[in-house]
């Protein structure tokens, strides 16, 4: 089942690099009391999200902060290593929370994996964008077949 507005984010587990290395952080800690711009990509490095999906959300930063947002937050079905050297890559620094969903557990549980094993990458998230206000989801964004045109 797809998540929905007015759907309470579902409980999972990402992974964070930090300056002490990876580490574990939860669906409350990032959703918790904060209004959060989430935007999830099929895979970073990706032609489409490095060029522009990720960087639309850089440009856009202080407009989106303006509306009211105290958090902007990246997700990927890669692991912690692959996500914190995309950031990296694309010099986000502290600007985006770059959330490694390494097992996909969050994609799945969100009902918006995507099977892109016809490109050789596996089980992996849809591309979506949603607003969550206090780990209530607001606003909802779901791409057909990973395109980028919502």
């Amino acid at each position: 089942m797809t998540i929905k507005v007015g759907d309470k984010v579902p409980e999972a587990t990402f992974t964070v690099m930090t300056a002490e290395g990876p580490k574990p952080i939860t669906s409350a800690e990032v959703f918790g009391a904060k209004k959060v711009a989430l935007f999830a990509v099929p895979g970073a490095f990706t032609p489409t999200c490095s060029a522009k999906h990720l960087p639309g959300y850089v440009n856009n930063l202080d407009a989106l902060k303006k509306k009211g947002i105290d958090r902007i937050a990246c997700v990927s079905v890669n692991d912690v290593f692959v996500m914190s050297a995309w950031g990296k890559d694309q010099k986000i620094g502290d600007k985006i929370l770059m959330l490694a969903d390494g097992n996909g557990d969050f994609a799945r549980a969100m009902g918006l994996e995507l099977d892109a094993k016809g490109f050789g990458m596996g089980k992996r998230s849809q591309r979506y964008s949603m607003i969550v206000d206090k780990g209530v989801v607001k606003q909802l964004n779901v791409e057909e077949g990973g395109q980028f045109k919502v």
